[in-house]
Order: C-alpha cells, then structure tokens, then sequence
C-alpha cells in the first residue's frame, strides 16, 4: 500500500548501526512506532549502505549506514514533549523513556526540575543522538511528541532569530510559534537574542536557540532534513535557495548558510528505493552517486531503463 511521506524528516547518519540503532529506538518509544523499511545499496564510497525508515509516536525518521564520516553533537537533538493535558502518565511515561534511552549513555543535564519545567533532562544515548525529555505546561499550547531543536552556537551564535526568518522564506505553509529571549540578567547570553522558540515549516515543527557557552560541536551533517519533492522544478527553487557550501554538495545533499545539511530529494525516489528490484536499485546508485543536485530524469531513465 502507497502511503503519504511528510514534505520534511530527519535523517540520522549512523556509521554501520542504523537498523540496530531504529530497533532500539522503536523498542524504546513504543506506542506504535514501528520500522517501515529497510533498503541496502550497494557498492557505494561506504560499500554495503543500509537506509532505515522508521517511525518514533507519529514522527517519521530516515536513517543510514554511510561508515565513520560524521557524528552526532548536541547542536541538533530531540524535543520529547510530555504534556499532561493528553497524557494523565506523563512523568511516569517521561521517567520510563529516560531510563530506556540513558543505559549506555551520558546525561548532558540531569532529569530535575528546572525554571522552565518541573522535569526536564537531556541526554545522549548510546549511539550519542541527543535527546530532551520535557513535562511540558498542560495550560501551553500544543505541540507535536517530538521536535527537532537547532542550537545556534561558536560562529553561528545570535543568528538562530535570523535563521527562522530565513527558514519561514524558503519553506511554504509556515508559522511563528512561541518566542522567549534573554533577558539582561542571563549570564553570558546577549539580550534579545533567542532563549527558545518554535516554528513550523510544511508541517514539521522545529525549535530552536541561541547559546553562547564555549560548546565545542557545531551542525554538520550526522543529522540533516529530507525535503521530498513533487518535480524538477522544486528541486530547482529548494537548492537555489538553500545551498551555501558549495563542496558540501553531493548526492542531493547540501548545507545552508548556517551549517544545517539538507537533503531535496525527488519524492517518488524514495518509492524507488522501496520497491524497486535489487538491479534496479544498483542502477539508481551508480546514476545518484556522482550527482551534485538531483536530477530526476537521469535517475528515472536508470530505474526504469
């Protein structure tokens, strides 16, 4: 059965542990989350590739086994909203993913209470993805189970309030959310510039925030956003607007101006990739790997002859 794929996801970028790493993460999460396919390319610069798709509470998740190049940092992690208006077990829910997702793993803030929640904390697991696990306000408004949070740091400091903006012009069916800044009594922080905020691009929510602490990771790509596209064209306006590093471009990846990586992506590839007969999809590889930006035509005359 065909079924609807998101305008944007995540993808998790895993040396040679994505299938094990989306099992552990579907135990984990429960609640219906559930692997939904699992394709290996072959004969690619990493050789064997597995590429995961997996489902975490309604949040669709791609993930891939590309080897060693890159790895995960707290610059991109995981929002994971208890809200006790929709769920009377919020904490006990919250405490029991906690417990799931710290064995193996290093607590980058300890699970307490903090001034913008009564429980809260933030966590890499064993395969260093990070996550932040909150008991939201019940009286706030909604939002989705999970978010992807950008933390703006180093050389990309102040610019997350400009990055959203930037965002909000590239993207189609989008919003503001909540904004909260620093104030002039935060240590360190410049005032004005962001303490939290939500947006909406294409009906995937995103967070984001300014921190001005010495962090030593910036964005890269162990974690970047699929865009599925209907044509050309799209593919056209998305990477005019989004590219910005121009030996970052490969195999429709790219990296915006602020470092966040991106894939645009024809949407029908990825039926390609699920369907497909294994010479098929040899074919689409050898046609995808030495391309920059996509280009649709080529990769259908390689799937289909």
């Amino acid at each position: 059965m065909k079924t609807t794929t998101p305008k944007i996801i995540p993808n998790l970028w895993y040396d040679r542990e994505a299938r094990e790493a989306a099992e552990f993460y579907v135990a984990a999460f429960g609640n219906g989350s559930r692997l939904t396919n699992i394709t290996t390319l072959h004969d690619t610069p990493s050789e064997d590739a597995d590429i995961v798709s997996f489902t975490l509470a309604d949040q669709p998740f791609m993930a891939i086994s590309g080897g060693p190049p890159f790895k995960f940092n707290p610059a991109i992690s995981f929002i994971v909203n208890f809200d006790p208006a929709r769920d009377p077990q919020a904490r006990s829910h919250l405490d029991a993913l906690w417990t799931k997702l710290s064995a193996g793993g290093t607590i980058l803030m300890p699970l307490d209470r903090y001034p913008f929640s009564d429980h809260f904390g933030w966590i890499a697991d064993r395969y260093d993805l990070s996550w932040q696990l909150i008991l939201s306000n019940p009286a706030g408004e909604e939002r989705p189970f999970i978010t992807p949070h950008l933390l703006f740091v180093g050389e990309v400091y102040g610019k997350a309030e400009e990055a959203i903006n930037f965002y909000l012009s590239v993207f189609k069916d989008t919003t503001w959310g909540s904004v909260f800044r620093y104030g002039e009594d935060q240590v360190l922080e410049k005032p004005g510039t962001i303490m939290f905020a939500d947006f909406m691009l294409e009906g995937q929510w995103f967070s984001a925030a300014d921190s001005a602490y010495p962090h030593e990771f910036a964005f890269n790509e162990a974690i970047s956003f699929i865009v599925y596209c209907r044509d050309q064209d799209e593919i056209d306006a998305y990477w005019d607007k989004l590219s910005a590093v121009l030996e970052a471009e490969q195999c429709g990846w790219l990296k915006d101006r602020y470092g966040v990586s991106w894939q645009i992506v024809p949407a029908e590839m990825d039926e390609m990739l699920r369907t497909g007969m294994p010479e098929q999809i040899a074919q689409l590889t050898q046609a995808l790997l030495p391309m920059k930006k996509i280009r649709i035509a080529e990769l259908r005359e390689a799937f289909y002859g």
